[in-house]
């Protein structure tokens, strides 16, 4: 589920519940609604472009929000500033805007690309899903291809909490984890597709 008109509800909620804890209305780059902890109330996920001038390798942050059971307002659950990459202008480079949704199954699915500049294009994609009171990394997808070389095409799906890995077809074994969305770092998920050493 996700509606501008029901994200900015529960922005302002959210503003109102924890004001030195969440991100200026106007850094939001994308929002979801969904039921992360499946208590049967709705929930809020954002993407947020760095406050002011701050600089950052990966310059969008993530900021995830629980109804609190007593007072029903929306209390930030995990913020994850500066975690992954993507044009944050709204007149920027096509192909390469972040992107957050809700899963059929409560998770949240965060996609980042490349799928304009340069030969190198790329898909990332990471699921977070709610355990123990914590979001973690729950899966890490990530597709690349050359453009000048169409052969030169790779796929991978990490499951981090189990360490199954599917890459280019094959099924391989690498670590199982749990990562908080807060300590992910990319390299986990590209060491366990073979692509980094």
């Amino acid at each position: 589920m996700k509606t501008p008109a029901c994200a900015l509800i529960l922005l302002s909620l959210a503003t109102t519940a924890h004001a030195g804890d969440t991100v200026p209305p106007g850094s939001v780059i994308d929002a979801a609604i969904g039921d992360w902890n499946k208590d049967g109330k709705a929930d809020l996920a954002l993407l947020t472009a760095p406050a002011g001038d701050e600089q950052a390798e990966n310059p969008i942050g993530i900021y995830i929000y629980l109804r609190d059971d007593e007072h029903s307002l929306l209390k930030l659950a995990a913020s994850a500033p500066a975690k992954i990459w993507g044009n944050i202008e709204p007149g920027g480079g096509v192909g390469q805007e972040p992107s957050i949704s809700a899963l059929p199954n409560g998770s949240i699915a965060i996609v980042s690309q490349n799928d304009s500049i340069g030969r190198d294009r790329w898909e990332q994609t990471l699921t977070l899903a709610y355990r123990n009171n914590s979001f973690v990394v729950a899966g890490y997808t990530y597709a690349s291809r050359d453009t000048l070389e169409p052969d030169d095409s790779h796929s991978c799906d990490y499951n981090v909490l189990t360490g199954k890995v599917t890459k280019d077809g094959k099924t391989l074994k690498a670590d199982a984890r749990t990562v908080s969305i807060q300590d992910w770092q990319d390299d986990i998920g590209q060491k366990a597709c073979g692509n980094r050493e």
